[in-house]
């Protein structure tokens, strides 16, 4: 059965790749970034997506580097870059049929960053948030979906994660949250663990009576 078919007090979106795609703007700036550390960009990209900045550079241990310094900089140029940063399919419209105080967007981002790409992308900015500056550790760690189920006053079990990458998936799992993958704005076919949709004109969308939802596949149409 798709998710069970039950239902869910909130929502939790990733906001890259699962809302709105800005992979080309993303791999624009992280490529002049990693050249100019010397890093191979081909080798580089795919590691970047789904996480935050500081912890990409972190994790590359590279000696005689400020990484929060870095980390600014690097978000600094994606502020300015936003050229093809679009939409996924059918998202503005899902976002605007759902309860204002049950969905929340959870983004490894941080809050400027992912204000201007919601803003390129023509997506309604949320009434609750967690970004990137308001964990102490990233994805995949499940602290950022327990903070965002936590600021709408619920659990995350009671909630729905929406991802698009492994990282972001389990951390949603580990939170103890139902997950769904979107996979249109991946470039690479990615195998994951939790049912998937291609987009948000996958789905239809019920809001009962006390603003809990749940969805369903939509028919294919012939």
């Amino acid at each position: 059965m798709f998710l069970k078919k039950r239902s869910f007090s909130a929502f939790l979106f990733d906001m890259d790749g699962t809302l709105l795609t800005s992979i080309s703007a993303a791999e624009r700036v992280w490529g002049r970034w990693a050249a100019s550390k010397g890093i191979d960009p081909d080798e580089f990209l795919p590691t970047i997506h789904g996480r935050r900045a500081r912890d990409t550079i972190a994790g590359l241990n590279l000696p005689n580097l400020d990484v929060d310094v870095e980390a600014a900089r690097v978000t600094a140029a994606e502020i300015e870059d936003v050229e093809g940063v679009v939409a996924i399919a059918g998202a503005a419209e899902f976002l605007a049929s759902l309860p204002e105080d049950r969905w929340a967007i959870v983004t490894s981002a941080t809050r400027e960053l992912a204000f201007r790409r919601l803003d390129a992308a023509g997506l309604k900015k949320p009434r609750h948030m967690v970004t990137g500056e308001d964990v102490v550790v990233g994805k995949p760690d499940p602290q950022c979906f327990l903070l965002g189920a936590q600021r709408l006053g619920l659990s995350a079990v009671q909630c729905l994660v929406f991802e698009d990458v492994p990282a972001g998936v389990a951390a949603g799992k580990a939170a103890g949250a139902e997950v769904l993958a979107i996979t249109s704005a991946n470039r690479e076919p990615t195998v994951f663990d939790v049912p998937t949709i291609c987009d948000y004109n996958s789905i239809t969308l019920s809001v009962h009576a006390n603003d809990d939802m749940s969805i369903r596949l939509r028919e294919a149409v012939n």
